[in-house]
């Protein structure tokens, strides 16, 4: 994943370990003159280690422009996103986040398991590695069957299960979540979360995840609620609860 180099930040007060993400005073506009969209206004947070947090808020609301500076994968026209506790590549740029897209996002021309393996062998993983990490986070959800499957085989739910587990495969720091349960029935999401939430405890990694299900949403500790581009409330203490 390509993205500036992080700047070094200082530990959070009253935290033993640095942020691994902070976002001072971001914001993010598109277009100019009366064309203008200002997707995200005037931004400030981080990213505890082992953070459990829904980010919630309509569609529009600057949920997923916000999940895409944090991953270097957009850059703010204000303020700066630093990745104090993010180990950065100078060839791959940031490592140690992994982002599950709201969208469609296999390669068509890949089955399932080399779609997973990918981003493994772009960081020299061995091949006989990354195929283990692949079947082993497509058994995690429930669809090792689909290994040999190309992507137009499989349904939307079915395909959005196989972006998480290449995610997952990678083992990540940070997992940001873009509304990866919009595709699924009530019980593929509840499998997807849970997934998600057992694999961010095992790996020791945070987790942010941009809903619009208060079901998803009261799973997950602490809660960010944007609107109109602007972060109006955090309620939670999720880095303390799960150190």
């Amino acid at each position: 994943m390509n993205g500036p180099r992080p700047a070094v930040a200082p530990a959070l007060p009253g935290f033993d370990d640095p942020a691994l993400v902070r976002v001072d005073r971001v914001g993010r506009t598109y277009g100019a003159g009366a064309a203008t969209i200002v997707a995200v206004r005037d931004v400030s947070v981080a990213v505890a280690p082992r953070a459990r947090v829904a980010l919630t808020g309509p569609s529009g609301s600057g949920k997923s422009t916000l999940l895409h500076m944090m991953a270097g994968l957009d850059t703010p026209t204000s303020g700066i996103v630093t990745w104090p506790g993010i180990d950065v590549d100078a060839t791959t740029g940031l490592v140690g986040i992994g982002v599950v897209f709201q969208g469609p996002s296999l390669l068509p021309a890949l089955d399932v398991t080399e779609n997973v393996c990918l981003p493994l062998l772009f960081r020299d993983v061995s091949e006989p590695e990354a195929m283990v990490r692949a079947g082993d986070a497509l058994a995690r959800l429930g669809i090792g069957d689909l290994a040999h499957a190309l992507p137009d085989e499989l349904s939307g739910g079915q395909a959005q299960r196989v972006a998480v587990a290449r995610v997952l495969a990678a083992a990540p720091r940070l997992i940001l979540a873009d509304e990866p349960t919009g595709q699924l029935d009530h019980r593929a999401a509840a499998l997807v979360i849970g997934v998600l939430l057992q694999a961010a405890d095992d790996l020791g990694a945070a987790l942010i995840v941009s809903t619009h299900d208060p079901a998803i949403s009261r799973r997950l500790p602490t809660e960010w609620a944007m609107r109109d581009g602007r972060l109006h409330g955090i309620h939670g203490a999720d880095h303390e609860e799960h150190r």
